[in-house]
């Protein structure tokens, strides 16, 4: 097939879904055309060495990469995600018609960044039949004011545009399929697809002298937070939690992100000497550090909208064996709890994340290396990239040949 996709970013932005999902259908044979912005995640600036401009692409064999310029502020206020958004859609109307013209079928990978150029483009390409892939939805990180609100419920009803009018909707958590068909979207053409990781990085691996020089101190437990400090995670928990325990485990915190400042400043404000920051580093780091700490931490606020989210992160943490300790509700922590693969309690309640911290601290390690073989087991048989490719591609093939049929019932 000739398959289009349009993702807000791309590699090498973290953003593994698209790009392995990209790489994989142009292997099986398909040719593939990605319509992207310049990459910019997470600090809101273009990367160093790159240059926003109109006529970028970058081919390999079956596969072409067309970026598109978009507002890069560095500004996580409700106005800069506006511009951002607003920008990257009107650069994809003014682009997408031409560079995807002649598609089979068109993939979209939707986080709430991709909403409004989604619905646009879809408008534009009329009868390009699409498989929607949805990774979250909306949560508003400041609900009381007016201006948050009202761009939130903007980008709601962008996001359910693009649900009522995509072939087939499918959803990356469980609990997310209740939440898009709620918010328009016909239950007989939503799917669950979950996410998979990096295998070919993300695996279990011993860790080096460094890397245990790095997260380990004086033989405390160490629980570790990897990637985005942001307002979703609510960091602020996990400080205070172990705040509370200085002397009994460590708390490391590996990456940035629009909050950090502020989860720093706690720290300070609490004395909370255990509490650790290591700037961002490479992902192909990331299995050698885990292996040097002895729990991953995966943290979400309690807003309804991420009750149906399952972060990366605990996929990367399965995938390499790491047991997991997860402030989260709804579908993250029923897969931690139902797999056995760690520990778990409701978000935002650093008193009970504390407990669970301690009571991590006190397991033995064979029973944490239990903890990460579960893990690792329910990744293989529940998240692995050959199964989830394979489902995307089933949705793609299912969609063209539907709207094929359906051209010819009407000719």
């Amino acid at each position: 097939m000739r398959i289009g996709i349009l993702s807000y970013h791309f590699p090498p932005e973290p953003a593994f879904i698209p790009g392995s999902l990209a790489e994989e259908l142009a292997r099986r044979g398909h040719e593939v055309r990605v319509l992207t912005g310049f990459p910019d995640y997470p600090g809101g600036h273009v990367y160093p060495g790159w240059r926003q401009r109109w006529r970028h692409e970058t081919h390999s064999e079956r596969l072409t990469v067309r970026r598109v310029p978009r507002y890069t502020g560095g500004d996580a206020s409700s106005r800069g995600r506006t511009a951002a958004y607003l920008s990257f859609a009107g650069s994809v109307a003014l682009v997408g018609p031409r560079f995807l013209a002649g598609v089979d079928a068109l993939y979209v990978h939707q986080p709430p960044a991709t909403a409004f150029a989604a619905a646009g483009l879809l408008r534009l390409l009329g009868r390009v039949p699409t498989v929607l892939h949805v990774q979250d939805v909306w949560a508003a990180d400041q609900p009381a004011d007016t201006g948050n609100r009202q761009w939130a419920e903007r980008l709601g009803a962008a996001m359910a545009r693009t649900y009522r009018t995509a072939d087939r909707v499918a959803v990356a958590a469980p609990s997310l399929r209740d939440l898009v068909v709620a918010a328009g979207a016909d239950p007989s053409r939503v799917e669950v697809v979950l996410n998979w990781t990096d295998e070919r990085i993300f695996h279990p691996a011993r860790a080096s002298s460094a890397a245990r020089r790095l997260v380990r101190r004086e033989g405390r437990c160490v629980v570790m937070h990897a990637g985005t400090i942001g307002p979703r995670q609510g960091l602020e928990t996990a400080v205070r939690a172990a705040a509370a325990l200085d002397g009994t485990m460590d708390l490391v915190l590996v990456g940035s992100g629009p909050e950090e400042r502020r989860v720093r400043g706690l720290a300070a404000e609490l004395g909370a000497h255990n509490v650790r920051f290591v700037e961002r580093r490479s992902p192909l780091d990331m299995p050698d550090l885990y292996a040097a700490a002895d729990y991953q931490l995966v943290m979400l606020r309690d807003l309804p909208e991420l009750r149906g989210t399952l972060p990366g992160k605990l996929q990367a943490a399965f995938s390499c064996a790491a047991p997991v300790v997860a402030s989260a509700g709804g579908d993250t922590a029923e897969v931690v709890e139902r797999v056995r693969a760690g520990l778990s309690c409701p978000p935002e309640d650093w008193a009970t994340l504390a407990d669970r911290f301690w009571l991590a601290a006190t397991i033995p390690a064979p029973a944490r290396a239990d903890m990460g073989r579960r893990g690792r087991e329910a990744y293989l048989r529940e998240m692995a990239m050959p199964a989830g490719v394979d489902r995307v591609e089933r949705l793609l093939y299912d969609v063209a040949g539907g709207r094929a049929a359906t051209r010819a019932t009407h000719e």
